[in-house]
């Protein structure tokens, strides 16, 4: 009992000491923070630069095959075009890209955790205790997007700009550096998006978003969410779709968690 009383006052100490640091002392604690989340991006990177055969030919390059599961389950076929890289040293630069954004979806639980680790210090223990899990929820829904991303609004994307044509003698065959940017729109941003129930809870949480807010501007929302899937997808219904859907959803679901948040907070108040 002695020994948990000192590691509990120890503890304490810390935070109080994490809490006592001034500007440039948190600045320098950040800095290594930061260290720390991009060594696990780079390491991570080298071993996806050394397994170029498999990274490009599978998964990059995947979206734009038709073994890729998503032409089958929807049954329809990719479009067919050639990958050209247009400068000199594109291939290389834009491999060393892949290997970064690939590191990066990879270890973003590790970094969150790095960026979580930063900010709970500060944070008072009632604001603890309902961020608990919040490591785990945010790296599963970013990591959830990124596949939705990934299987359903890429193959969609590729598709349709790779047969959209303006003329016979304007032929699709886009660069390397293009293709793999297209890709990463289609995919990135979705995982931010999904993000979109733990902002609302947070923002619920002091009391800036309500549901009954959220409710009322339900049709301004439809139409933000149109304009989001069209402003990071290509302008075709079917991908617009595709993403404004589950966007949607996840609207209609942050609604219950604002909902849920503003309850508890009613009835911790009375």
């Amino acid at each position: 009992m002695l020994k948990l009383l000192k590691k509990n006052g120890k503890k304490q100490e810390n935070e109080n000491d994490h809490a006592e640091m001034n500007f440039l002392e948190h600045l320098e604690e950040l800095r290594w923070h930061i260290i720390r989340s991009l060594i696990a991006i780079i390491l991570v990177g080298i071993v996806v630069f050394i397994s170029r055969p498999f990274v490009f030919d599978t998964i990059i390059f995947g979206p734009k095959n038709e073994w890729f599961p998503t032409y089958k389950l929807f049954g329809f076929k990719p479009a067919d075009f050639d990958i050209l890289p247009r400068e000199m040293g594109e291939s290389f630069f834009t491999h060393i890209k892949v290997s970064f954004i690939l590191g990066l979806i990879v270890v973003f639980p590790y970094v969150f955790w790095e960026f979580w680790r930063f900010i709970k210090p500060g944070l008072y223990e009632k604001e603890k205790k309902a961020a608990r899990g919040i490591v785990f929820i945010c790296s599963s829904l970013f990591l959830l997007g990124v596949v939705f991303g990934y299987y359903i609004v890429a193959p969609f994307a590729v598709t349709f700009l790779g047969s959209y044509s303006v003329g016979l003698d304007a032929i699709n065959s886009p660069s390397l550096a293009s293709y793999v940017s297209t890709l990463t729109m289609c995919t990135l941003p979705m995982g931010l998006v999904f993000e979109l129930p733990v902002i609302v809870y947070f923002l619920s949480k002091i009391g800036l978003v309500t549901a009954e807010g959220m409710k009322a501007y339900r049709r301004h929302a439809i139409i933000i969410i149109l304009i989001l899937a069209a402003i990071i997808t290509p302008p075709d219904v079917v991908t617009q779709f595709l993403i404004g859907i589950p966007v949607y959803i996840l609207y209609e679901f942050s609604i219950l968690i604002a909902a849920r948040v503003q309850k508890k907070v009613d009835s911790e108040e009375s």
